[in-house]
């Protein structure tokens, strides 16, 4: 069976750094920083009382009041953020064959605040089970492709991939592989998260995953930094249109880049510690450089998961040296998420859509927030932590899923770590 292409020809982002894909891209490559002290509830006796919320976001801006409070959040900012995509990538859905349409989504968690709320009202209450109708419904991690499908009568694979950090570069290589197959034409693909809630920032404190650094929120979220004490929960979306090679060229449509393999992998380690060496991660973009038959020394560029946590960060460092030798050292690696924190299940749909834009500009964004080198990490490693950039050809994000994204002449990685599993795209 001969494997049809892949390309992508639509972006939608909804980021703490822009609610845009130029204002996403522009936040990156100013160097700005999403972090702030949090607004959505009283923080006071909380260990963490900062996160990288929206700014300026108002669902009612997009969507009728009435329909907006039908809906989580994390659903919301899929319906903001794939309306961008869908107007991007210029098809016509009057005429397209929306049998051949899809959606394919992450989320790694899925209606956090509307199961947290809707217990807390049980809890205060006598006991008598008063329940919101649309208490399950606005849950469930599948109701936000769901809605992005009944909004646009999109009657194609339609599914949520959960896999943690991962969900949505799971996503990704899930869509690359449903239109190489021959399952559908065109999918919606990406993810959002919105755990920036109670229970969100509670359960994570509960982890010691979280930054406490509330005296400086700005520069708590400092990856490969010597002092760095945890990620910095961030929330959003991130939607890009997947298709076929010969159905986008076939009305004209514009290609940000060629999705040209995906990878999977598992540490099979711990439930929240990476292996030390970095085993998954390491056979996670080996297994995306094999399908996307792209050589080690042809990658220019690594956007990193870079959490800033203490033990995540040295061991994607060893995997990278692992999987790319001496030519690590040519590679410029960043970690978008010294900007924008950690979206959950929509970091790789934000990531990969940063490491698309790299490609497009021939910049790459950088690392902020470094002042210490941390001596367990390969300082001869180019991290980006300046304010310049360097021009890029081909760019990779590793992560849980690991997607290679090539154009003319530039390959990118974007990698996505989490729970022992691991997706990537090339």
């Amino acid at each position: 069976m001969k494997l049809r292409r892949v390309v992508v020809t639509g972006l939608g982002a909804l980021t703490p750094i822009g609610n845009t894909v130029s204002d996403y891209w522009e936040g990156l490559i100013s160097g700005k920083s999403g972090a702030a002290p949090i607004t959505y509830f009283d923080t006071s006796l909380f260990k963490t009382t900062f996160a990288c919320e929206l700014k300026g976001f108002d669902p009612e801006d997009f969507m009728d009041r009435k329909l907006a409070r039908k809906m989580d959040r994390f659903a919301q900012y899929a319906i903001v953020s794939s309306e961008e995509a869908i107007k991007d990538c210029g098809i016509n859905l009057e005429t397209a064959d929306k049998d051949r349409i899809g959606v394919i989504w992450g989320a790694g968690i899925g209606g956090l605040e509307t199961f947290q709320n809707e217990v807390l009202n049980f809890a205060s209450g006598d006991g008598t089970p008063r329940f919101n109708p649309f208490f399950i419904p606005k849950m469930i991690a599948d109701i936000a492709p769901g809605l992005i499908s009944i909004k646009h009568g999109l009657r194609g694979p339609n599914f949520t991939t959960v896999s943690a950090c991962a969900s949505s570069a799971n996503a990704l290589v899930d869509s690359l592989n449903y239109i190489r197959m021959g399952y559908a034409d065109v999918l919606v693909s990406g993810g959002s998260e919105a755990a920036i809630t109670i229970a969100g920032i509670g359960g994570f404190n509960g982890m010691h995953a979280l930054s406490t650094r509330n005296d400086e929120p700005t520069t708590a979220s400092r990856p490969f930094d010597k002092d760095r004490d945890g990620f910095v929960l961030g929330e959003g979306a991130g939607a890009l249109i997947v298709e076929e090679y010969e159905h986008a060229k076939s009305r004209g449509a514009k290609i940000y880049a060629e999705l040209a393999g995906g990878g999977l992998s598992a540490d099979a380690h711990h439930m929240t510690a990476p292996h030390p060496e970095g085993i998954g991660a390491k056979r996670v973009m080996l297994n995306c450089l094999k399908d996307a038959n792209i050589k080690p020394e042809e990658v220019d560029t690594i956007n990193m998961h870079g959490t800033s946590t203490p033990l995540g960060d040295i061991a994607e460092t060893n995997a990278v040296i692992s999987v790319f030798g001496e030519h690590a050292y040519n590679i410029n690696v960043n970690s978008t998420k010294s900007m924008t924190g950690h979206l959950l299940g929509a970091a790789g749909a934000i990531e990969s859509i940063a490491s698309i834009m790299a490609i497009q500009n021939d910049i790459v964004p950088p690392t902020i927030n470094h002042q210490t080198n941390d001596n367990q990490i390969d300082s001869k490693i180019n991290f980006t932590f300046s304010s310049t950039f360097k021009l890029v050809r081909r760019a990779i994000n590793p992560a849980l899923a690991v997607a290679i994204l090539k154009t003319s002449g530039m390959t990118s990685v974007v990698t996505e770590t989490a729970l022992g599993n691991t997706p990537s795209t090339c």
